[in-house]
């Protein structure tokens, strides 16, 4: 899901900021995808899911999972991630691949509830948003295709794994 091609950096798109004032304790715990553009890694799945603990080196144990209809079977990725800086700061590299890291940078989230948030990658071909449930409420997916939209995002590339609003 959240993997990233070996080639991918662990930098920011252009004009794009990650969140302020993050919680890790809060955002840990499972993650629904709701959409996200496309990528190989992750082509063909469905009912995706990041599950985020925390690691006893003080990182995060990312668990992301989807099923595959053609396989019949649920695919799993481990990783790990880490804080480029500040804590208080949504910006993470992840690995997937040993010493090879990607970009999870958080640029949307509901802070009061952290119920959902929009993760980009060092691109912006690399774009997700996630919910606490498996549906999140169509106008808020509105606001945050919106704001990727404005940040340079081809949105009109999104998948949904829920309706389209």
């Amino acid at each position: 899901m959240l993997i990233l091609s070996l080639a991918a950096c662990t930098g920011m798109p252009a004009g794009v900021k990650p969140v302020t004032g993050f919680e890790l304790s809060r955002y840990l715990g499972t993650w629904y995808e709701i959409a996200r553009l496309d990528h190989s890694f992750e082509r063909g799945l469905t009912q995706v899911t990041a599950e985020y603990s925390l690691r006893e080196d003080g990182g995060v144990k990312v668990l992301n999972s989807g099923y595959n209809a053609e396989e019949q079977q649920r695919q799993t990725a481990e990783g790990k991630a880490y804080f480029i800086g500040s804590p208080d700061v949504g910006r993470l590299k992840v690995s997937f691949f040993g010493p090879f890291y990607g970009a999870y940078n958080i640029i949307a989230l509901d802070k009061a509830a952290y119920q959902y948030t929009m993760i980009a990658g060092p691109s912006t071909e690399y774009l997700w948003i996630l919910a606490r449930t498996p549906k999140l409420d169509g106008s808020v997916i509105e606001t945050l295709v919106e704001q990727a939209r404005s940040l340079g995002f081809p949105t009109e590339d999104l998948i949904y794994l829920q309706p389209q609003p």
